[in-house]
């Protein structure tokens, strides 16, 4: 007697749950449709990015060394002065350790015409190798990642706030993705093009969610430092301009040097900084026990006139503040554990790339199918682009915008 009342009491509670769950998706379906290209242009120049490095050393013959000829650390005196004699009368400001046995340190130089470029010098030796734009495939996809090229106070709020819309996608998903825990080993039905889709989405969608909830927050977080949320700036000193120039300068890096590791035996030296009109101090930077930070880090400066340590600065030291700020671009571009860690961000970057381009498959697919249940391809990639409104145009202009901006990148930093 008892079984019809219970039923007509349960029924509202199920046509709400089904109305909840239905409005769920909506919010998944808008958050993943509305900006999937402009989505998809930034994180394939972030996977690509990642490798940016790599890229250069694949287009530029003279970044490349034999890794049998490299005999030991990096020479730093010996890449300074062979540099410098290069070229005397470029100003040296920075040299980078080589990323792997098989690279070239890298000197940042700015010539007497103002144009920037890099030196080539073989770790070891000494020897220059060549010279290089400095616009290769490390700084364009970097900015065009970062901030589509545009001002920076204005490019990486647009690029960051994306973090808004993955993150609406990644909460929605545990909700209209039941029982998802179960989706790591389901197999991918073939039957039909829109359960391929949606089950290779599901698929590559639960194996990325701790990369997903990684980019989401490096994300948010460079948000919140281009809104005036940026951690305070690690220690530095006032050290009188030198004027000492081109070999005399690199000459003294040698002492420098040595009243460096004198003063930090622990540092792994991964850069230099030259001194600049404004400061006569060469600041040594690297890694030593802290982890998730930049090389800038953990960092020497002395005087380049005296050889005197003037600042050691520990990375342990660092506040709270600091220290997620320096965690966030090893662990957006999965730097902090070599080749092993940028190959994983790499893959799962691609992943991400796929889930975009699946995502809207999957709504085109939905949107476009007949009576039969089937849609065409045309017809889905129809649907898809009706179904953007009037995003697809707000998508297509920061990407356009981008490459617009190009020529600008080339011509500005030329000279």
């Amino acid at each position: 007697m008892n079984a019809a009342p219970i039923a007509t009491r349960r029924q509202p509670a199920r046509r709400r749950t089904a109305g909840g769950a239905k409005l769920w998706w909506t919010v998944h379906q808008w958050a993943g449709l509305k900006l999937a290209l402009f989505m998809t242009f930034v994180v394939f120049t972030g996977t690509l990015a990642v490798f940016s490095h790599e890229i250069d050393w694949l287009l530029r013959p003279a970044l490349r060394v034999a890794p049998a000829s490299v005999t030991g650390p990096t020479d730093w005196a010996a890449v300074a002065e062979g540099a410098a004699s290069a070229l005397p009368s470029a100003k040296i400001t920075r040299i980078e350790a080589p990323i792997g046995r098989g690279f070239a340190a890298q000197v940042s130089a700015t010539t007497a015409a103002d144009e920037l470029i890099y030196i080539y010098v073989h770790p070891t030796t000494g020897t220059v190798q060549g010279l290089g734009s400095y616009v290769g495939a490390q700084v364009i996809l970097r900015r065009m990642h970062r901030h589509l090229l545009l001002p920076v106070d204005i490019g990486v709020p647009i690029v960051s706030s994306l973090a808004l819309l993955l993150a609406v996608t990644l909460g929605t998903a545990f909700v209209v993705y039941k029982r998802w825990w179960r989706g790591f080993l389901k197999p991918v039905r073939l039957r039909n093009a829109r359960l391929a889709w949606g089950d290779v989405h599901r698929l590559v969608g639960v194996w990325s969610m701790w990369f997903l909830a990684v980019i989401i927050v490096t994300s948010l977080w460079y948000l919140v430092e281009s809104l005036g949320g940026d951690a305070p700036p690690h220690p530095s000193v006032d050290v009188p301009p030198t004027a000492l120039e081109g070999p005399a300068l690199a000459a003294r890096l040698g002492p420098s040097l040595a009243a460096a590791q004198a003063s930090y035996p622990g540092l792994r030296i991964e850069g230099i900084i030259f001194p600049s009109r404004r400061n006569g101090a060469f600041q040594f930077q690297g890694q030593d026990g802290a982890i998730l930070v930049r090389d800038r880090a953990n960092a020497v400066w002395t005087s380049a006139e005296t050889a005197e340590t003037r600042l050691v600065s520990d990375a342990r030291d660092l506040g709270l503040h600091q220290r997620i700020g320096e965690a966030a671009d090893p662990l957006h571009f999965g730097t902090f554990g070599g080749l092993l860690t940028k190959i994983v961000w790499f893959a799962f970057g691609l992943a991400l790339t796929g889930l975009c381009i699946s995502g809207a498959a999957i709504c085109g697919l939905r949107i476009a199918r007949g009576r039969d249940g089937h849609a065409s391809a045309k017809g889905a990639a129809l649907a898809v682009w009706r179904g953007m409104g009037v995003w697809r145009w707000v998508s297509i202009a920061a990407i356009a915008t981008a490459f617009i901006l190009l020529p600008d990148l080339l011509a500005g930093l030329a000279g």
